[in-house]
């Protein structure tokens, strides 16, 4: 018997991850989340879009618009590349790399280049047109961070929690 040839691809896998990772998030409007690898393909961190612990994700704004920022998500959820640069176990990120749906703001940019991560990689950018991204992209450019969007082959992995079919 031949092995299997329609595994998925190293990059399907940890993108994967990060896809999964966004499915934690309770925000109503944008999931994101995070996955950073080593250069020997270890996962050693993921993160996900939400409000930081100990901050109750009942007590705090969703919405997008508000009165004032005060009264929107903006200045309390943490970034999913934020989250799981701090949720790492304090091993070295230097040279790894991260994958993220999203290509990440300028905030997340600024994380991503101090830990010493290498290479993002991403799926959209959507964003592309905004100063956020552009300065994401000058400063990732100016610290030798390589960025790379993701074509996949498949447009969907499909989950099934069915024993009968393990």
């Amino acid at each position: 018997m031949a092995k299997r040839d329609d595994y998925i691809s190293w990059d399907e896998y940890f993108m994967g991850i990060a896809l999964l990772s966004s499915m934690r998030s309770k925000d109503p409007n944008t999931q994101v989340g995070a996955c950073i690898v080593n250069e020997n393909k270890k996962i050693m961190s993921v993160g996900y879009n939400g409000f930081p612990h100990g901050c109750s994700d009942d007590d705090f704004p969703w919405e997008r618009s508000g009165n004032s920022e005060i009264d929107t998500k903006y200045p309390f959820v943490c970034h999913a590349e934020l989250n799981a640069i701090l949720n790492n176990a304090g091993a070295s990120l230097q040279g790894c790399s991260i994958y993220v749906a999203l290509f990440p703001c300028n905030e997340c940019a600024k994380a991503i280049i101090q830990s010493g991560i290498k290479k993002v990689l991403y799926i959209s950018d959507k964003y592309k047109d905004t100063d956020g991204v552009k300065a994401s992209k000058k400063m990732f450019d100016a610290a030798g961070v390589e960025y790379q969007q993701l074509t996949m082959s498949r447009d969907k992995l499909i989950i099934n929690f069915d024993e009968n079919l393990i």
